[in-house]
């Protein structure tokens, strides 16, 4: 899937914000689908920088040009999401896009505030419409899909389209635009819906809403079909004609989104998805108003600040406490640790006591023993010499 931001701006020049959203896991190919349809859409060539697929994220590359038809200027901001998809853990992907969106609101609704505000010169880089690459499967949306878009359909007018339509066949891209369709109203994804309230369009846009999603081909090359030249792309069984209706939708898509809705993709943006962003983020500042007693900027700076304060002074107070219950912890584990050692100390007296007292007894057992083998030897002795004295007598009287 791929995604396409796009910010619109005309004769000042007329801003317009656009972005695409796209995942084919080749690097190649996201650039081309991109390039290409954009290069088709305002019929300009457009910067076709070739990114890196090896980020451990997505990234957002932003490009503004002003373009000039006629008398009518367009200043186009693009938005492209590198490395969507890219990543083997897709849980996270959608979250840069909403973040980048919700930067542009929060630029917006900063230079609202102002007490010297120009919104008149101020640079709206507002996302206006996404345009989401769908990969022509023939079947289903993938759940990134489904779930990049629900987090998108609060913040920016959608428009699905299935790239590359030219890979499936006709009744394959029927029930495949069939089976888009009731999986985004069984998911709750809001999708852009071209207004019918106006009579002048009215007609026309209920027909293109019933088209949705648009299957589109994109090419840059000029192929001869019998004596004329077209834009397209050249098959061995034909030609596929991008602004051929009968072969995709390329140019419907042109007309709805340039030609007869830009207005009402401008005022979407900033009636509806900018508004919820106001709304919201006014209510978190703490800014409300009843009707009977409204709140004013600096009651709510006075509230805030004392709120602030008073977080602040629970954080010191909890730091606070969880210091003095580190340290009581502490001092209660050395003490653990002291009674652990005099205890065990204790014990290695007790058991060397007992230990002494057991060699020395052993001691004097060898001593009595030893006395007594020498009184022995002593008697012995005397015995023998007394002994040897009588023998010694009696052969002198012989």
């Amino acid at each position: 899937a791929t995604t396409f931001f796009f910010s619109l701006s005309v004769d000042e020049p007329l801003p317009i914000c656009s972005g695409i959203i796209a995942e084919y896991g080749k690097q190649w190919y996201q650039r081309r689908v991109r390039a290409t349809l954009m290069d088709c859409l305002f019929k300009a060539n457009f910067d076709d920088t070739v990114h890196s697929h090896k980020s451990p994220g997505v990234e957002i590359s932003e490009h503004i040009y002003n373009l000039k038809e006629g008398n009518v200027k367009l200043r186009l901001a693009i938005v492209d999401s590198v490395g969507y998809g890219d990543q083997i853990n897709k849980e996270n992907s959608f979250k840069p896009l909403v973040d980048y969106i919700d930067e542009q609101f929060e630029n917006y609704l900063q230079e609202e505030l102002k007490i010297k505000r120009d919104l008149v010169t101020f640079h709206d880089s507002r996302i206006h419409v996404c345009l989401y690459f769908l990969v022509p499967t023939g079947h289903s949306i993938r759940s990134l899909d489904l779930v990049t878009m629900k987090a998108l359909d609060k913040k920016c007018n959608i428009i699905p389209i299935i790239a590359k339509s030219d890979t499936v066949s006709k009744s394959e891209l029927d029930t495949f635009k069939a089976n888009i369709m009731e999986e985004l109203r069984a998911n709750d994804v809001e999708i852009y819906t071209f207004p019918t309230d106006d009579e002048t369009v009215a007609e026309v846009n209920k027909d293109m809403n019933e088209m949705m999603p648009f299957a589109v081909v994109g090419s840059r090359e000029d192929v001869k079909v019998g004596e004329t030249v077209v834009r397209g792309r050249e098959y061995p069984w034909g030609v596929v004609e991008i602004e051929n209706e009968l072969h995709c939708d390329f140019v419907k898509l042109r007309e709805m989104l340039i030609r007869t809705n830009m207005e009402d993709l401008r005022e979407v943006t900033h009636r509806k998805h900018y508004e919820l962003y106001r709304r919201g983020k006014l209510k978190q500042m703490g800014i409300t108003d009843d009707g009977a007693h409204p709140v004013s900027l600096q009651e709510t700076y006075e509230q805030k600040r004392a709120e602030h304060l008073d977080e602040l002074q629970r954080i010191e107070n909890e730091m606070r406490q969880n210091f003095v219950n580190k340290v009581r912890e502490k001092d209660l584990e050395l003490k653990r640790n002291e009674k652990e050692l005099a205890a065990k100390y204790e014990g290695l007296r007790k058991e060397n006591n007992e230990e002494k007292k057991r060699l020395d007894e052993e001691r004097r057992k060898l001593e009595d023993d030893l006395a007594a083998i020498k009184k022995k030897k002593e008697d012995l002795e005397r015995a023998n010499a007394e002994h040897a004295n009588g023998q010694n007598t009696k052969s002198k009287k012989k």
